[in-house]
């Protein structure tokens, strides 16, 4: 695998355009693009393949965002946390020790404890549904990810209300290439990595990557005097297949294993990376999956695929809850604590016996999928050959079986949480005129689900959801296009553990949301630059939130009790941005901007307060993220961006906020035909800055006074990369 220096410097340099660049079409792209071409230029062309069909970027009717190898390696990403900033309207939320969950728009969940729950923003993996589990998403011999921003209702079903997350890593190839990559980093950093790919037979080829990241972290524990209680020990394995079983049979087959063995110790009484717990958390994920795909071009009228993919996921989430150890003491003028007694001129501050408190999270989740889809071939179109078309059936299993032990808790609660998906979905791909074009799909979905735990809580829910889409788009001309979409999404109901709740609050309906959409993409200056652009309006319908209920008991007396329920309504509009402008062979400038506007409408909270009109949880009022790179050579290649991000609530039930942001990147590589060699740096100002928070009392030096606590994200760091490529 060796590659000129120009080329890579290209590629390199015109995928830091942000997302993407236009793609050139594709031979088995759907008779409604057949006639747009489009320009070389200076852009590197990428191609959307999540979709039913492969097509180019500049004219897919929809807002996307398509997160390419260059672009991780030049942030030197290792983990899908540390790459969604450069897509608009896009956020995250840790919900443990990496992020696990995502939020498009404005809308996705933050965290999972006791109650099952079902994802807004899905999460595929080569095949295989990993949502609600997206602590996984390690980049090492990523191809590319695909973020599909609204919903995706026709494609992806249930969890995918708000969007869909696509990672598909590289192919097998037919020639021998193998990779290596070795980093360091601050934090007692390191990052091994190693990819073979080639020839198995005249018919397999084959793929392997493994990839071992390891960090102390970036806490330190004052009470144990230890600086790895936060600490990443993250293994990867990922095998793939590529078997041509017969000229019309092919079979690709990818198994993964993943083995996180990750601390947990981020929260600190002085909302510092400085903590006290003597009973620090963890976060530990070991999955193995597998994919398999089929696809057979035997029959003239279709191509007919079928996926099936299994994963069964072992996950353990604890906390040390008090944040401390059982007595402890801090100086009036120092507020570090110091493990002798505390005899100095200022005297004590405090003195208490503080609580001592673990709350564990083991859950084993198993996920079955199958799908049988046919698509239609190119020049086999219905409706006098106007109409390409795609029809299908997806079956999903996942079941979840939960351990919480929890120190003030009677005895150990357990959980069954087993549920079947049933989908039938279709679209039709319309050529209305030379250039319109209508793209209709819709999907009917069944979902039930049985629940039961220790409370003696037994249920089932059964229901019945419908999504999909109208897509017109206009093609003005080969580098400009419009289009205008309605698609509705939907996210199922689900179940509330707390037993004591009546009936009729033991369980929710599902969620349903309307998105409109118009859009325009345009190439410019001799396909030198591009600029694509979206305005969109999303109604919400049955919102899943927090809500609160009091409840008088025979005795007269009450009890309040908080449960998830459909509460509210609420909508979420705004804008999205991406552009690019190679300006000559030294410099090309990139940016991105999302601008988001949400409100509750109707909703009064758990704690019974009026939240209409509010901003909805984790929504910054925009995001961007600008950048340029200076290329003096073809050995040289300096990159500069800056990421931003406004201030957003923390959460429905309280009013605390988080601070807005700006954080500096930079790289400089040295590259040669084989290898390359790069240092890099994030957040190179060391800004503070929190992707969590809550509001309660939890430091006894105050007396258990409510107050922010935040989980912080990343500082400062910064390394050295080397890539060599054989």
């Amino acid at each position: 695998m060796t590659f000129s220096k120009s080329a890579t410097c290209l590629a390199i340099t015109a995928s830091l355009f942000n997302v993407t660049a236009s793609a050139e079409q594709q031979a088995n792209n759907d008779t409604s693009n057949t006639g747009n071409t489009g320009n070389t230029g200076n852009l590197e062309t990428i191609t959307v393949t999540s979709d039913f069909r492969q097509q180019n970027l500049q004219n897919t009717p929809a807002s996307l965002s398509v997160l390419t190898d260059i672009e991780i390696n030049q942030r030197n990403a290792r983990h899908l946390e540390e790459l969604v900033a450069v897509s608009p309207n896009v956020n995250f939320a840790s919900g443990s020790q990496r992020a696990r969950y995502y939020q498009i728009r404005g809308i996705g969940e933050r965290s999972q404890f006791q109650e099952p729950i079902n994802p807004s923003v899905g999460m595929i993996i080569d095949d295989i549904d990993f949502t609600g589990i997206g602590s996984i998403a390690n980049l090492f011999d990523v191809k590319q990810a695909e973020i599909f921003r609204g919903p995706q209702g026709t494609r992806f079903g249930a969890n995918a209300i708000a969007g869909m997350i696509n990672i598909t890593t590289n192919e097998p190839t037919e020639d021998f290439e193998g990779a290596v990559q070795l980093g360091v980093g601050n934090y007692n950093s390191y990052d091994m990595g190693v990819a073979l790919s080639g020839p198995a037979s005249d018919t397999v080829n084959y793929r392997l990557a493994v990839n071992q990241h390891n960090s102390d972290g970036f806490t330190e524990n004052i009470h144990l005097q230890r600086d790895d209680t936060n600490n990443r020990d993250e293994l990867s394995v990922r095998g793939k297949l590529a078997i041509e079983a017969s000229n019309d049979l092919t079979i690709d087959l990818a198994g993964f294993y993943f083995d996180f063995d990750n601390g947990y110790d981020v929260f600190s009484l002085d909302n510092t990376r400085e903590t006290y717990s003597d009973q620090p958390g963890f976060d530990q994920q070991e999955t193995a999956a597998f994919s398999a795909k089929f696809t057979y071009t035997g029959f003239e009228s279709a191509t007919l695929l079928a996926i099936v993919s299994h994963s069964d996921t072992d996950l353990g989430y604890g906390y040390d809850e008090d944040w401390a150890f059982g007595e402890y003491e801090w100086r009036s003028d120092d507020p570090v604590y110091t493990p002798d007694p505390c005899i100095t001129p200022s005297g004590c501050l405090a003195d208490f016996d503080g609580y001592s408190s673990t709350d564990h999270y083991y859950r084993d989740k198993t996920v079955l999928t199958t799908e049988l889809r046919a698509v239609s071939n190119q020049g086999q179109e219905i409706f006098n050959g106007s109409t390409a078309w795609v029809a299908g059936v997806y079956f999903k299993q996942d079941d979840e079986d939960l351990l919480r032990q929890y120190t003030y808790a009677s005895g150990d609660f357990t959980s069954i949480n087993e549920s079947t998906s049933v989908a039938l979905y279709g679209q039709l791909d319309t050529q209305i005129a030379e250039k319109w074009s209508l793209m209709s799909g819709l999907r009917i979905e069944n979902r039930s689900a049985d629940y039961n735990n220790s409370d003696l809580f037994d249920d089932r829910i059964d229901d019945t959801m419908v999504g999909g889409k109208l897509v017109l788009s206009y093609q003005q001309n080969e580098d400009s296009m419009w289009y205008g979409s309605i698609n509705r999404g939907y996210k199922a109901g689900g179940h509330n553990t707390d037993g004591t709740l009546p009936e009729d609050l033991r369980t929710f309906d599902p969620e349903y949301l309307l998105n409109y959409e118009i859009g325009y993409k345009v190439s410019l200056l001799e396909n030198s630059a591009y600029v694509r652009t979206s305005v969109f309006y999303m109604d919400r319908e049955d919102m899943q939130v927090k809500s609160s209920k009091t409840i008088i008991r025979e005795d007269g007396s009450s009890e309040f009790i908080s449960y998830l329920g459909n509460a509210a309504t609420g909508s979420n509009y705004g804008v999205e941005i991406e552009g690019a402008w190679y300006i000559n062979d030294l410099i090309n400038v990139y940016g991105s901007l999302g601008l988001l506007d949400t409100e509750f409408n109707d909703f009064v909270n758990a704690d019974g307060v009026s939240l209409s009109g509010r901003e909805q949880a984790h929504a910054p009022n925009y995001q961007f993220n600008v950048g340029i790179n200076v290329q003096p050579t073809d050995h040289w290649l300096i990159n500069l961006s800056v990421d931003g991000k406004d201030s957003f609530y923390f959460s429905d039930s309280h009013d605390e906020q988080s601070e807005s942001v700006a954080l500096l990147n930079a790289s400089v590589a040295y590259i040669q035909d084989n290898w390359q060699i790069k240092i890099w740096g994030r957040n190179l100002a060391n800004e503070d800055y929190a992707n969590r928070g809550f509001y309660f009392g939890n430091d006894p030096r105050d007396g258990y006074t409510a107050k922010q606590y935040t989980q912080l994200s990343e500082p400062l760091v910064f390394g050295a990369t080397l890539d060599y490529q054989f």
